[in-house]
C-alpha cells in the first residue's frame, strides 16, 4: 500500500484524455508541482474572488452608466499618456542603469581640470561604443516621461477622473509627479558641469529660502550652502538608489488601483 496522498482531482488522468501540444503538457505539469508545493491554484482562486468581489463593489462607468458606447472615441488617445509614462520610465530605468556602469559621482579634480563625474560622462559620450546613443535614449525617456505624466494630470483633472471614488488615486498621482520633477532635477545634476553646478546653485538658494526650516533642508539635501562633494553624492543615492524604489512602489499601487476601479471617462 502506498502512502502517498492520494490526488483527489486526478489530474494526470485529466491530461491522458486530452490531446495537450508539449507546451501545454508542461505548463500543467509545471503548475501541479508548484501547486503540491506552495498552493498557487488555492491562492490564484482567491485572486478571482477577490477580483470579482471588488469589480462588484465598483460603480459603473459612464460608458456603462448612461450607454454611450463610443461617443467619447476622440477622447481615447489621451487616456494611453498614463502607460505612455509607465513605459518611458522602464526605458529610462534600464538606460540609467546601464549608465552606471560607467559614471563615477565623484566631484574630485585637480586644479583647474575636469571633475571625475564629468570626465566619466565625457568618456560615455565620446569614446565608449554607443555611449551617445544610450545617454540620449536616457535623456530623451526622462523628458517624455514628464511631458506625458504632466499631460496625464491634465487629462485626469478636465475629465473629472479625479472625483469619488478615485481620489487616492489622483493624490498617489501628485505625489508621483513630484517625484518625477525630483528625478529630473537629481539627474540633471550628476553630469557636474556648468549647467548642474548653476541649477544646483538655484536649488540651494530656494531651500535657504524656506521659512524656519530653510538651513536643515539646504543641509539634509546639498550637504551645505555651497556645492561640493557631499551635494553631488547626495544627488546620485537620491536618483539612484531612493528614487527608483520609492516610485515603482507607488506606480504598482497606482496601475492596481486602476484595475481595480476601472477606467473614468469623461464627465
Amino acid at each position: 500500500m502506498s502512502l502517498e496522498k492520494k490526488d483527489e482531482y486526478d489530474r494526470r488522468g485529466w491530461m491522458e484524455t486530452k490531446e495537450l501540444s508539449p507546451v501545454e503538457k508542461g505548463y500543467l505539469m509545471t503548475l501541479m508541482w508548484l501547486d503540491k508545493r506552495l498552493r498557487v491554484v488555492d491562492y490564484l482562486e482567491l485572486l478571482e474572488d477577490l477580483y470579482y468581489k471588488v469589480n462588484m463593489q465598483m460603480p459603473k462607468s459612464h460608458t456603462e452608466q448612461y450607454n454611450l458606447d463610443n461617443k467619447f472615441w476622440y477622447w481615447y488617445p489621451l487616456y494611453a499618456l498614463g502607460s505612455f509614462s509607465t513605459i518611458a520610465y522602464v526605458v529610462a530605468a534600464i538606460s540609467g542603469a546601464l549608465l552606471g556602469f560607467y559614471y563615477s559621482p565623484a566631484a574630485a579634480a585637480a586644479s583647474g581640470d575636469p571633475t571625475v563625474a564629468y570626465e566619466s560622462i565625457a568618456f560615455i559620450m565620446t569614446d565608449l561604443n554607443f555611449g551617445y546613443m544610450l545617454r540620449s535614449i536616457h535623456r530623451w525617456s526622462a523628458q517624455v516621461m514628464v511631458a506625458a505624466v504632466f499631460l496625464h494630470m491634465l487629462r485626469v483633472y478636465f475629465t473629472g477622473a479625479y472625483k469619488e471614488p478615485r481620489e487616492l488615486n489622483w493624490i498617489i498621482g501628485i505625489v508621483l509627479i513630484s517625484l518625477t520633477m525630483v528625478f529630473g532635477y537629481s539627474g540633471y545634476l550628476l553630469p557636474w558641469d556648468q549647467l548642474a553646478f548653476w541649477a544646483g546653485q538655484i536649488g540651494v538658494e530656494m531651500s535657504l529660502s524656506i521659512p524656519l526650516a530653510g538651513e536643515w533642508v539646504a543641509q539634509l539635501l546639498f550637504g551645505g550652502f555651497t556645492l561640493t562633494q557631499a551635494t553631488l553624492q547626495r544627488m546620485y543615492i537620491l536618483h539612484v538608489f531612493f528614487l527608483p524604489f520609492i516610485t515603482t512602489a507607488l506606480i504598482a499601487v497606482h496601475i492596481g488601483i486602476v484595475w481595480m476601479q476601472g477606467i473614468a471617462e469623461p464627465h
